[in-house]
């Protein structure tokens, strides 16, 4: 019947109604002599989401093209030892690099970003959320383009809407979680 099936772009996924190309030949290429890589061909788009229930659900909805995987939360932190905070200098925060779990994701995701066309930082739409995305994309640097996804159900047609409806990073809600973060940090 046609459909693809859902899941990690392998050579090993099932396709109906069509013979699945070895990983190191495109489709097209019928040259025996010089193989075209298959990923070439196919575009990659990363997608980071807070958590892993998230990723596996919109994972499926979004289907080969994509990759999404799950920040578990913040990724970095206000130092544990100190204040952190710069109270001479306009409250500047001094955050840590990501340490124990948290720079096991970032290397994940780093090593992800490095095969992406697209990235999508789809965390929740709150400040918290806005906050995580600012601080992946101030990790990972992308060198590729960077849209910020937001959606207020796990629906197909929402995710899809999403996809199609991107924005760009609120620094307003950025600017509240942090100014959350100081009033935690100095009370």
């Amino acid at each position: 019947d046609g459909k693809r099936a859902s899941g990690p772009r392998t050579a090993a996924s099932p396709v109906v109604g069509r013979t699945v190309p070895t990983p190191n030949r495109h489709p097209t290429d019928r040259r025996g002599d010089r193989p075209k890589p298959l990923e070439s061909a196919l575009p990659n788009h990363l997608v980071i989401v807070e958590s892993k229930t998230k990723a596996d659900t919109i994972g499926r909805f979004l289907g080969d093209d994509y990759t999404v995987l799950a920040s578990y939360g913040h990724v970095r932190d206000l130092p544990e030892k100190g204040l952190g905070i710069d109270v001479d200098n306009h409250f500047a925060l001094a955050w840590d690099e990501p340490r124990g779990r948290s720079r096991e994701v970032v290397t994940s995701i780093k090593r992800a970003l490095k095969d992406a066309d697209v990235l999508y930082l789809a965390t929740d739409e709150d400040r918290e959320g806005e906050s995580i995305a600012w601080h992946l994309l101030e990790i990972l640097k992308p060198t590729v383009d960077v849209h910020r996804m937001v959606f207020h159900e796990i629906t197909r047609e929402a995710i899809d809407h999403a996809i199609e409806s991107p924005r760009e990073i609120d620094r307003r809600l950025v600017e509240a979680a942090d100014g959350r973060r100081i009033l935690d940090r100095l009370v």
